[in-house]
């Protein structure tokens, strides 16, 4: 089993930046791609980047390109998103999650517990 702990969400205006911290342990957190999804008000749970095992490899839904940036220390077992030009649209619950057969947006295995991202305008 991997159990996920995400940190470092919280309340900012429009055009700030958050950075979200996930933290791994129970199995080998390199042999895994991570992710992070996020889930507004009524709305289904959407993906938003991952990172593969080695963080060589990026990928991210489009309305995110060129504000996050996802990326990993595996010497840490830990997973980060940079969040900057934050919009209202981007509050949400933001979930990190492992997969061991899904990257870069397909199943993923374990989750997280969630964080509180919110964007004020």
């Amino acid at each position: 089993q991997v159990q996920l702990v995400e940190s470092g969400g919280g309340l900012v205006q429009a055009g700030g930046s958050l950075r979200l911290s996930c933290t791994a342990s129970g199995r080998t957190f390199s042999s895994y791609a991570m992710g992070w999804f996020r889930q507004a008000p009524g709305k289904e749970r959407e993906f938003v980047a991952a990172i593969n095992w080695s963080g060589g490899g990026t990928y991210y839904v489009e309305s995110v390109k060129g504000r996050f940036t996802i990326s990993r220390d595996n010497t840490k077992n830990t997973v980060y998103l940079q969040m900057n030009s934050l919009k209202p649209e981007d509050t949400a619950v933001y979930y990190c999650a492992a997969t061991y057969s899904g990257y870069p947006a397909g199943e993923y295995h374990y989750w997280g517990q969630g964080t509180q991202v919110t964007v004020s305008s």
